[in-house]
This record gives C-alpha cells, sequence and structure tokens, in this order.
C-alpha cells in the first residue's frame, strides 16, 4: 500500500482510497458475493487503502458505537487513517446549534482519541459562493472546530483565489483541491496546500448528469464514470507536488459507482508507487484493465478472457 512507499524528509506520508465503502451496486463488483461469515466493508478494504473518507457522517452525526467498531475493523493496517466529512447541518444548512455541534464531536473524538482520524472534511455545495457573508460563515467555522484537522471543499470559482487561500492558511485549514465537471463557474483543477494536510478529491466528469435535474436520471449516474489513464496522468504530477509540502496527503476517489473509484484509486497508487498492487477478486472480473497492475494471479483460472462478453455472462449466472 502506499503508505509504505514514500515517506521522507521532502516527501509525506500520501494515502489513497475510496469515498465510503456501503453502497449496494458493489456487491459482485468490488465485495464478494455471496459474503463470507463476518464479512465487513471497512475490513475488507483496509486489506486494499490506507484510508477511507466516511461518507455517512455527511448525513447524519456519526455515533460514537459505530466509530468504535469501524476501528476495529481496520486494525489489521496500522497504517490506516480515516477521513470524515462534516454533518451537512453545517455547510448546507443557514445554522447549526451546539447541541449539533456535540453530537458530530462524539463521534469524531473516537477516531483522534485513537489517532485514526486524519482530517475532517467541510464540503461545501456549488451554490454556496465567495461573499461577505459566506466568508463570515466559513472563518466562524473554521474558529469553531479548529482542534480538528480541517480541509474545505469549496465547487464555485468565486473562491479560486488568493484571498481564500490565505484565509485557510491563518486558519490552518487545507485546501481540497478537486476533479469534477467544469460547467460555468467551477473550481478548476488545483495543486494547492494551505496547511499540513493535502487533499484531493475525484468526482467524475459526467457533464450531463452533474447539475441534472431530470428526474429520470438515477442519483448514481452523477458519480458513475471511470476516469482513464490519461486523465489521471495530470493529477499524478499534481498529487506530488501537494505532497512534496504537507505531511499528510489524502487522495479520495469519490466516483463510486460499481466501484469505479476503487479501480482508479489502485491505479493511482500503481501509478504513484512505481509498482503493481493487491486486486479485489470480484473487480478484475469486470475491469479487465486492472491486470496490468494486478500483484498476483487471479484466484482461479478463468475459461475466458477477464472483462470479455462470455466472462461477464458468466459471471451474472453465478452471482
Amino acid at each position: 500500500m502506499i503508505s509504505a512507499g514514500r515517506k521522507s524528509n521532502s516527501f509525506g506520508r500520501l494515502r489513497v482510497g475510496p469515498a465510503g465503502w456501503s453502497y449496494s451496486d458493489w456487491a459482485g463488483y468490488v465485495y464478494p458475493q455471496p459474503r463470507p461469515k463476518g464479512f465487513h466493508e471497512a475490513a475488507f478494504l483496509a486489506e486494499f487503502f490506507d484510508t477511507i473518507e466516511i461518507n455517512a457522517s455527511f448525513y447524519q452525526p456519526m455515533r460514537p458505537d459505530h466509530a468504535a467498531l469501524w476501528l476495529e475493523r481496520v486494525a489489521a493496517n496500522p497504517a490506516f487513517l480515516f477521513t470524515a466529512k462534516i454533518w451537512q447541518q453545517f455547510t448546507h444548512a443557514p445554522a447549526a446549534t451546539l447541541e449539533d455541534e456535540k453530537a458530530v464531536r462524539a463521534g469524531f473524538d473516537v477516531l483522534r482519541k485513537a489517532d485514526k482520524l486524519g482530517a475532517i472534511l467541510l464540503q461545501f455545495p456549488f451554490s454556496f459562493h465567495c461573499t461577505r457573508e459566506t466568508v463570515g460563515h466559513l472563518s466562524k467555522l473554521l474558529q469553531r472546530f479548529a482542534d480538528y484537522p480541517l480541509v474545505v471543499e469549496l465547487r464555485h470559482a468565486s473562491w479560486q483565489n488568493e484571498e481564500t487561500l490565505t484565509l485557510l492558511r491563518e486558519r490552518n485549514a487545507g485546501f481540497c483541491n478537486i476533479d469534477q465537471p467544469i460547467i460555468g463557474k467551477s473550481v478548476e483543477p488545483s495543486a494547492e496546500f494551505t496547511s499540513p494536510i493535502g487533499y484531493v478529491r475525484f468526482h467524475g466528469r459526467r457533464y450531463d448528469a452533474w447539475f441534472s435535474d431530470d428526474p429520470t436520471t438515477p442519483g448514481h449516474e452523477r458519480y458513475n464514470y471511470l476516469y482513464q489513464p490519461n486523465e489521471l496522468n495530470p493529477w499524478v504530477s499534481r498529487i506530488r507536488s501537494i505532497a512534496e509540502h504537507t505531511r499528510n496527503t489524502f487522495v479520495v476517489t469519490n466516483n463510486h459507482y460499481q466501484g469505479k473509484g476503487v479501480v482508479n484509486a489502485l491505479q493511482l497508487i500503481s501509478i504513484l508507487t512505481g509498482t503493481k498492487v493487491r486486486v479485489p477478486e470480484p473487480l478484475r472480473q469486470h475491469y479487465p484493465q486492472l491486470e496490468e497492475i494486478a500483484s498476483e494471479m487471479p484466484e482461479a483460472p478463468t475459461l475466458f478472457p477477464l472483462g470479455s462478453p462470455e466472462a461477464k455472462k458468466r459471471n451474472r449466472s453465478t452471482s
């Protein structure tokens, strides 16, 4: 895994992993089907990655007992660190109460006490434009949670200026560099760093579905995108530049539909380390391009080339 690779006086620790783990469409793609007894998604992913971004904490505060359970699940990987999104009540609503703050702190503190909290992501929507009022809101939020390792994701281009970077530096908060469809005034690719924490997120490039209000378009289509190597390569140099100036850098793939983000995370690790990597067995059946970077042979011989129509038909009939 990547944390075992580059670590020197001039290069910080670099971790790559997916956003979230609880997706029904990962069954038979990322996870084995049927699942073995005692199977847990986080434990499985921690065999291949040194980080996962907790997605559930965006929709409701993380329960302390859940946080404790997740720590147990990833304990076999000592290099592992979680990152987590803060509850949307703080970033997508006008105000949050003291009780709201206590609720989110309860879960985060379990991870922090175990030294397994790499960063808390404050993810703001595209509608959050840079104004005097929003700058004030962001500044107060950064002060409110200043005791945590914070990273801020801003999606509207009005924030892509030196004033924003200065604010984040003054508050010791990281800047989240994102890859997203560039539509209108969208934040463009960057390699910024404003704290000891570097952060990169891949959302995919589904231009047709990113801002779609078509009720017939499934929500997952927004993240149904597989990056090609030529699309990842420019980001490799950006990631390396960020890692050279930070203590910890997290690269998170949020293009999650049918495990595509897992595919791209593995490819990024292979490119960044210059080595082959372990590949989840179900995933290699659906994405034959992973054979180029797989460090191990398939668990069982296949009658058909991986990824061929015959192999996919055979896989469906046995799942």
